[in-house]
This record gives C-alpha cells, sequence and structure tokens, in this order.
C-alpha cells in the first residue's frame, strides 16, 4: 500500500553520523599497521616501505627482527561503531625520523591509542609523553604478542608511570573484535574528558 503524504512526513529525516578522527601510536613494530587493517571497513591506505642495509644503523629491530616494512607517512582506515557514530583512524609512523609528521596528523583528533608491546616497553614512552605534552586523550593498549610475557594492567600502568585516569587494556591487534574494543575504549575516555559535551551513543 502507497503512504500518503502525511506518513511520508512523519518517517525520521536520515542523519549523518559523527565523524571522529583518531590516532594510532606507538613503537616501531608495534602492531599499528596491523590494528588499523584488522578493523578497518574499507580497505586500508598504507604507507609501507621495504626496510633497507642503508636504514639498519637508525631501525631498531631488536624483538622484531622478521619485520620487513616500515610506515613512513601513515596507515588510514575507517570504522563505523554504529549509525551514530565513525571512526577515521590515522596510524602513526613509529621510527624518530618520522616524528615530524605527528603535528599534522594529530590536528583534530579526538584521542589516541598508543600501542605497547611489553618486550621493548620503553618504546611506547615518545608517544605518551607527546599526548600528555598536548593534551590529547588516549588508551595504552598492550598488543599480546605470542611470545611476550603477559602482565596485567595494572603492572603496565606502573611500568609506564601513567596517571589514574589513564585507561589501559590488553588486546590482540590481529583481531577485529579487540581492536574495536580499544577503540572504543578512547572514545569513551575522550568523551569523558571534555563533557558537558554531547556524547554519541556507543555500542
Amino acid at each position: 500500500m502507497a503512504f500518503g503524504r502525511s506518513e511520508r512526513r512523519r518517517r525520521p529525516a536520515a542523519v549523518d553520523p559523527m565523524t571522529l578522527k583518531i590516532l594510532v601510536a606507538g613503537g616501531f613494530g608495534v602492531g599499528k599497521t596491523t590494528l588499523v587493517g584488522a578493523v578497518s571497513e574499507i580497505k586500508p591506505l598504507r604507507t609501507e616501505e621495504r626496510l633497507t642495509e642503508a636504514g639498519r644503523p637508525v631501525d631498531d629491530l631488536d624483538g622484531v627482527e622478521s619485520k620487513t616494512t616500515t610506515t613512513v607517512a601513515m596507515d588510514f582506515g575507517r570504522i563505523t561503531l554504529n549509525e551514530e557514530l565513525v571512526l577515521y583512524l590515522f596510524g602513526t609512523p613509529g621510527q624518530d625520523r618520522f616524528w615530524f609528521l605527528w603535528d599534522e596528523l594529530s590536528r583534530g583528533a579526538l584521542g589516541a591509542v598508543v600501542l605497547a608491546d611489553t618486550r621493548r616497553l620503553e618504546d611506547c614512552f615518545a608517544a605518551i609523553d607527546y599526548f600528555e605534552r598536548g593534551g590529547l586523550p588516549f588508551t595504552v593498549a598492550v598488543n599480546c604478542f605470542d611470545d611476550a610475557e603477559h602482565y596485567p594492567a595494572a603492572t603496565i600502568q606502573e611500568a609506564l608511570d601513567l596517571d589514574p585516569e589513564v585507561p589501559v587494556m590488553l588486546c590482540d591487534a590481529r583481531r577485529k573484535d579487540s581492536a574495536r574494543e580499544v577503540l572504543i575504549a578512547v572514545v569513551q575516555h575522550a568523551m569523558h574528558l571534555s563533557a558537558p559535551r554531547q556524547e554519541p551513543a556507543l555500542p
């Protein structure tokens, strides 16, 4: 049966979802590209180049000897959390020589994920310091590699000397559901800190 004009008028108008920018940061080889690729609903944009002999003096491969590529600009992906909220993900390069890109990538971001690896925990200090100095809310996500020691989140928080309100969680960057939980935690943390702004509904 066809709807009358008054019936059509009562239909709710389509509303564009809120879009938010989230950074994915951390040390070299910690899993940033993997996390963005695992969770993105579009084919992720990657700017990876092969590691070369020329880069060996500046690329610390201890603990990630099998790594053959590195991000030289950024990774980009997108995930729709629900009909009201879409996240655009920007993975930052992990090496010191590409940190000049961070200021541009962080512009307009709601918050950040700092990925950590317990085998090279000190590699995430620079990202934590950067976001603390810039006042950008962040969540620390420990990527639980198969051959790494596993520690409780509270132990990681103490080792990194984080403020108590900074969320710390364990994750597997290869799994979409695990990566999605990390991103939801970042949004919730950032929205909590920015209250009383209107918060989008989360799943």
